[in-house]
């Protein structure tokens, strides 16, 4: 094929929407081929072009297109389409003993199989329970031989796991609170006694079905759980292998957060699914409700792409499943459907035929059509015998009481409409308690002229579909719940109704009816056009590429997280050094873990920072060491500060530096004298209106600061408020910009406070100091510094403040990179090099504040003395590889390292401790 665009030199997209767009393209081109049966070199070029160029060549993450390349024991690469591992809690076969070891099997109906059964993309597996018990070993043996042949693979679930975890916790907690039907209110008690054991076994059933993926799963396969039965599968499966390909999609509504937030294990399940690389629902409010509830429940960043868990990114879309529209188009050409559709057109002749097809469910809204469809003939009497409604009905969980009475109840309203309404040789209403066969369905459909489909809350419904898929040639009428899921894709074309009113239903039925042929043909052309282009096949091979491209997408950030902190080597260069600077950060970095706090649903425990219990020793051990030197930088107020850490030698900076002492002095200011805080009382009524109307924050009235805390207020509506608060505050960007010149003050007024000492000696040369070590009363220059925080992403010049292989210029570029307060001085470039006296300002020095507290005098600004310090002078003698700066838990940021929790703080404290005992 000379000159197509799929043999030429391949281009590697650069963007995931190029990557998407390309591959789409090339699914079309295999499509084409693949409905000729023309698989020839043509085609094979093609798909080796898409394995080349998809992705670049240092992305090694697999295809977009369902094609691998597999090396065989020959060492010769093989061409092979991508495993699909479909985990759903059934099978789409029933298995049937009928002996020892004989199995009869029978491909079941549903949502799932009937939107997988065309999907001839990927070499697809599926793996599931096949819906009986087998506790014997010949039993379970032969049925996985049988299931073999339908490319199945069993979990065998024993009848008390069932119990707990299908009918228990399934569907007497997930499915009931996803449909907005509330848990259960019958025996309270009793519920919540048997909740646990249903829970477990819940995770139970979901550690079953994992480890039967993972004696399956091969490298390169893609997983794709299904529902809210394995909401706990995508956990346990990273867990097993970090790397595998995990999507994970629900074929229920997602309810609200205020709805998730009742279910017991509701960050459980959340935190689980969010374990999947990519999670998909059928609509855009499914996902907007659950990327809501990981904000609300979590506290997570919720994000264009997703929701972000610590620098990892769960992708979240909207997915509408189809059907195989072909193989309904197909069935009404055959035989046996021309002879239903003949038999049905004679039995209604004269007459218009309304059509319901559901589950005799409570959500799908069958005593609501029905009521309807009586107001309709109580208001129209000249159509009772102009028109019928055949509603099909098939029976599902008829052992539960609730839905015996829901059975009874409409046989009841059925019965008093037909006995109302009906005539010796005619009814109006023709209910059906069973299910029908797929010719006879397809029949059904054909025939009639409105469709209604009144779920009360359903996750797509795809008998919308399948009705517009086999009206080509009558163009009948669908009626559509809003509450629905497919009334976000057919709603364009057909009727939307509120199902609860049945007043508006009864109208939408008479104004179908009457629908004039033109306006029933434009509306049937869009939802045709919708039903047949979003098939099954595409929405699988749609789901697999976009978890396939997720996979790019997370490989490419990684590289650029940061790499997790050297800790052997870290302790052995401290070790060695002669004088160590610890420069650390404390919310976060030295208090326990937000997890690990008694603080559930948002309820505060503790308003203020605590320092984690483990880490008194290590720092009395550090603090006593005669080489290392700590600094701690927060945003707390002093008297925090004062309470963590009196009892240590150790270095304070207090409000983002703007208060610096040493435990056994008084508190100094780097507050330049000249600095104006009239703005002060100018916005403290701000601050006072939105504490009023945001529950649950407050504000500080600091010496030198106004700080409003919303962290223990509802997430989204704090986020809001802040945003709001920002616009009234005309200097609100000044002053976050000023916190972070204040803490880089901080650092350069301790070293000057260093350099005094080696002043008030008379050596201020560094090269006379490595001569002069010994000499009494001096330390040796600074020559290991450790810098770690969660410092927040203004603050983060903090780690390059003492970065010593930055150019000299582009170190002071980075480090003012906006001017400061006047009299806020320019940071000095921690190296011997000599600076023009252009870029020097007199440093001013640290005055001691009147008093240790804040006590009752209110805000003053404090005019410090001055002490002249000789110029240029640095106290560092640093090497690149005794610098360590490591972020806690924000895994991109301006330091080297990564520290995951602030655990790990503790653990390399610790061993800095000992390593100090040694020395």
């Amino acid at each position: 094929m000379p000159g197509n665009k799929y043999n030429r030199t391949p281009v590697s997209p650069k963007t995931r929407l190029e990557r998407i767009l390309q591959y789409r393209e090339l699914r079309k081109f295999n499509k084409i081929f693949n409905s000729s049966e023309e698989l020839g070199d043509g085609l094979k070029e093609a798909e080796l072009f898409a394995n080349d160029s998809v992705l670049n060549e240092d992305e090694s993450c697999g295809p977009l297109n369902g094609d691998i390349l597999l090396k065989g024991t020959d060492g010769c690469e093989r061409l092979r389409k991508q495993r699909l591992l479909v985990v759903a809690n059934r099978l789409p076969v029933s298995a049937v003993r009928k002996g020892e070891d004989s199995w009869q099997l029978e491909i079941s109906v549903g949502g799932l199989v009937s939107a997988l059964l065309g999907v001839k993309e990927f070499d697809a597996r599926w793996i599931g329970w096949a819906g009986v018990n087998v506790p014997d070993e010949t039993g379970q043996k032969t049925l996985t031989i049988a299931l073999a042949e339908k490319r199945c693979i069993p979990v065998f679930l024993d009848e008390d796991t069932v119990h707990q975890y299908y009918n228990g916790y399934c569907n007497n907690m997930l499915w009931p609170a996803f449909h907005y039907l509330g848990l259960p209110q019958e025996d309270r008690l009793a519920t919540t006694r048997g909740f646990q054991s249903q829970f477990d076994a819940y995770k139970k059933a979901n550690q079953m079905f994992a480890n039967v993926v993972s004696k399956h799963y091969e490298e390169g396969d893609v997983v794709w759980c299904h529902d809210y039965h394995l909401m706990f599968l995508p956990k346990f499966l990273k867990e097993y292998n970090s790397n595998m390909k995990v999507g994970w999609f629900l074929h229920t509504p997602f309810p609200s957060s205020e709805i998730h937030r009742m279910l017991p294990s509701r960050s459980e399940l959340l935190r689980s699914v969010l374990a999947a690389d990519l999670v998909g629902f059928h609509t855009y409010d499914y996902a907007r409700h659950f990327v809501s509830a990981c904000r609300r429940i979590l506290g997570l960043e919720g994000t264009p792409e997703g929701v972000e868990d610590q620098g990892k990114l769960t992708r979240v879309a909207a997915f509408p499943i189809g059907i195989d529209s072909d193989r309904f188009i197909r069935a009404l050409e055959l035989p046996q459907v021309q002879d239903h559709m003949k038999e049905l057109k004679e039995r209604f002749a004269g007459r218009k035929v309304m059509l319901g097809v559901d589950r005799l469910d409570m959500i799908k809204g069958i005593p609501q059509k029905i009521l309807a469809f009586e107001e309709f003939l109580e208001e129209n009497p000249e159509w009772r015998d102009k028109v019928v409604l055949l509603q099909i009905a098939v029976p599902t969980r008829t052992d539960v009481p609730e839905y015996q009475k829901l059975t009874s109840q409409v046989h009841e309203i059925v019965g008093r409409i037909n006995g109302r309404f009906g005539t010796l040789t005619a009814v109006p209403i023709h209910h059906l308690d069973r299910s029908l066969d797929f010719h006879a369905l397809c029949a059904l459909y054909a025939v009639t002229d409105v469709a209604l489909v009144t779920s009360l809350r359903d996750g797509m419904n795809l008998v919308s579909y399948e009705f517009v898929a086999c009206q080509a040639s009558k163009k009948g009428v669908l009626i559509l719940s809003e509450f629905a899921g497919a009334a976000q894709s057919l709603g364009a074309g057909a009727i939307l109704v509120n199902p609860w009113n049945i007043t508006e239903v009864a109208y939408s039925i008479g104004y179908a009816l009457n629908m004039s042929a033109d306006e029933r043909e434009k509306r049937h052309n869009h939802n045709f056009r919708h039903v047949t282009t979003h098939t099954s096949q595409e929405w699988a091979a749609t789901f697999v590429s976009e978890l396939n491209d997720t996979i790019v997408q997370a490989q490419l950030r990684t590289r650029q997280v940061l790499p997790l902190l050297p800790i052997k080597d870290a302790v052995e260069r401290y070790s060695q050094a002669n004088n160590r600077l610890l420069i650390l950060g404390f919310n976060a970095t030295l208090t326990e873990q937000l997890d690990t706090l008694d603080r559930r649903g948002g309820q505060i425990r503790e308003m203020e920072p605590r320092l984690h219990p483990e880490l008194k020793e290590p720092l009395k051990k550090l603090c006593g060491d005669q080489k290392t030197t700590i600094v701690v930088l927060s945003g707390s107020d002093r008297t925090i500060l004062d309470e963590n850490f009196g009892e240590y030698n150790i270095w304070l900076a207090a409000e983002n530096g703007m208060f610096l002492r040493r435990t056994t002095g008084k508190w100094m200011t780097t507050m330049p004298e000249n600095l104006n805080m009239d703005w002060v009382d100018s916005v403290k009524h701000v601050f006072e209106y939105f504490t009023e109307r945001t529950p649950r924050s407050h504000f500080e009235l600091r010496e030198t600061s106004l700080l409003w805390n919303y962290k223990y207020a509802d997430v989204e509506f704090g986020r809001l408020q802040a945003r709001d608060m920002l616009q009234h505050l005309g200097q609100g960007q000044f002053q976050m910009q000023q916190s972070m010149l204040f803490k880089v003050a901080a650092l350069l007024r301790f070293e000057q406070l260093v350099l005094q000492r080696y002043v008030h000696h008379g050596c201020s040369n560094r090269s006379y100091f490595r001569r002069n070590s010994s000499y009494q009363g001096m330390k040796a220059p600074i020559d290991y510094v450790l810098c770690v925080g969660h410092f927040l992403a203004k603050d983060e010049d903090i780690y390059t403040f003492f970065e010593p292989e930055l150019p000299s210029e582009t170190l002071a570029t980075v480090r003012c990179r906006s001017p400061g307060p006047v009299g806020l001085p320019v940071p000095k470039i921690p190296s011997g090099r000599s600076r023009s006296k252009s870029h020097h300002k007199k440093q001013r020095s640290l005055s001691t504040l009147e008093g240790n507290s804040l006590g009752s005098a209110g805000w003053r600004p404090i005019v410090p003395d001055r002490i002249s310090v000789h110029e240029g002078s640095s106290v560092l003698d640093l090497k690149g590889e005794n610098y360590f700066s490591c972020a806690v838990s924000r895994k991109q940021s301006n330091a080297r390292y990564l520290l995951g929790t602030s655990d790990d703080v503790v653990a390399l404290l610790t061993q800095l401790a000992d390593s100090s005992s040694l020395s």
